[in-house]
């Protein structure tokens, strides 16, 4: 059992070693946010020509009104959307790597043969008692399917041989260990989803603020001037509540999109070692 319980640890230390640390990579994706607002989009050669900007770097539009600027490019029309832009690009980057990295461990997760084919085969070894071969299968296999499937053929050799235990205490201890496994590996699965599916919501609420501060700019520059509307800020305020509102909507989109086609794919993994589970049990009970 002292065996069991350091490979447990080593396995717990593992599946939280896996993956991106949110804690570093987040505020890295920020500033690269940052920088491509300032230096890509706000990058003079996205406006038309103007003796201020010419021959200097982006920062330097801090000093000039952007009702003065003039897009020529949709990167610029984009630059035009405010402070918030930089924080909803820098959401747009996380949703990506994020998504990148939760595809590669999900792929990774479900191992190196086709898991319906691997579901079979084990499935067939278990009605033929071929406890070893089966074993070697999940050898081939790895991943998180092929691990938790070991872990329970494993406790079933062992418990086959136990003379200690009666049938229902060997079913129940079965059972614990396939459960035991099954929850090692799921932190592996599900580690970052909640960055997904928090974007999916803040990232709407904060284009909405965008958009809020947009239409301020505008209704404040028809109070201005006298009665007489000033169009330069008018239309750069509407040009931000809207760039804003496009850019939440997309960013929003597309993390709700992943975040479900991930939990898809955990969900029909997690139903596959159940398939599994309930057959190393079914023949455990037949055999035993």
């Amino acid at each position: 059992m002292e065996m069991n319980v350091s490979n447990t640890e080593e396995q717990v230390v593992a599946r939280k070693a896996g993956g991106l640390n949110p804690a570093l990579i987040l505020p890295l994706l920020f500033v690269v946010g940052v920088c491509i607002y300032w230096f890509v989009l706000g990058s003079p050669a996205n406006f038309k020509p103007d003796p201020r900007i010419d021959g200097v770097s982006s920062v330097a539009f801090t000093d000039i009104e952007r009702s003065e600027l003039l897009p020529e490019g949709f990167m610029g029309i984009i630059y035009m959307g405010g402070v918030i832009v930089p924080i909803l690009i820098s959401f747009m980057i996380v949703v990506i790597v994020f998504s990148i990295e939760r595809a590669i461990m999900l792929n990774k997760a479900q191992g190196k043969g086709n898991l319906d084919q691997f579901v079979l085969r084990i499935r067939r070894l278990l009605n033929e008692g071929k406890i070893d071969e089966a074993i070697e299968e999940c050898d081939n296999q790895r991943g998180t399917v092929g691990n938790v499937v070991k872990e329970g053929l494993v406790s079933y050799k062992t418990l086959a041989k136990d003379t200690t235990m009666d049938k229902e205490q060997k079913m129940v201890a079965l059972n614990k260990s396939i459960e035991e496994a099954t929850t090692l590996e799921m932190p592996m699965l599900e580690k970052n989803m909640m960055i997904l599916s928090t974007l999916g919501t803040v990232a709407t609420l904060v284009a909405l603020l965008g958009t809020v501060l947009g239409m301020i700019a505008a209704f404040s520059a028809l109070g201005s001037g006298g009665g007489t509307p000033d169009s330069a800020k008018l239309s750069v305020g509407i040009s931000e509540a809207l760039v804003n509102t496009a850019l939440g909507i997309g960013t929003s989109a597309v993390a709700i999109i992943l975040y479900n086609y991930f939990t898809s794919k955990i969900d029909g993994m997690t139903f596959k070692i159940d398939e599994i589970a309930m057959s190393i049990q079914q023949s455990f009970a037949e055999h035993h």
